[in-house]
């Protein structure tokens, strides 16, 4: 097999996990909770962060004035996925992000969401 096609059926077989985090500021308590149907995708939720570009503005304005080792970043729940029949990873993932958000009630002075 060359080297290409190596890498190619290594990049098949690598897990892709999905999952609910929470982003907790540890001096107010303010949480935010998301949800990446790839978890790799927090580097980018944290790089918006740093480079002042996240959409979330209260989010960035506490990151901005409380600085970045404030933040605590958890995965709180990975999303189990059914190795047979059909399986909604896009609802299930909501579904499971929804009930995190029911439970920490992450709004107003509670959150950022």
């Amino acid at each position: 097999m060359d080297h290409k096609k190596e890498l190619k059926e290594m990049y098949k077989d690598m897990k892709i996990e999905a999952g609910v985090f929470t982003m907790t500021n540890t001096q107010t308590g303010k949480v935010f909770v998301g949800s990446f149907n790839n978890l790799k995708r927090l580097n980018g939720f944290q790089f918006m962060l740093k480079t002042n570009t996240h959409t979330n503005k209260e989010l960035q304005a506490d990151y901005n004035a409380f600085g970045q080792d404030v933040f605590e970043v958890k995965i709180v729940e990975y999303l189990k996925k059914k190795e047979e029949g059909y399986f909604d990873a896009k609802r299930e993932l909501e579904k499971l992000e929804q009930k995190w958000l029911d439970a920490l009630q992450p709004y107003g002075e509670r959150g950022y969401n």
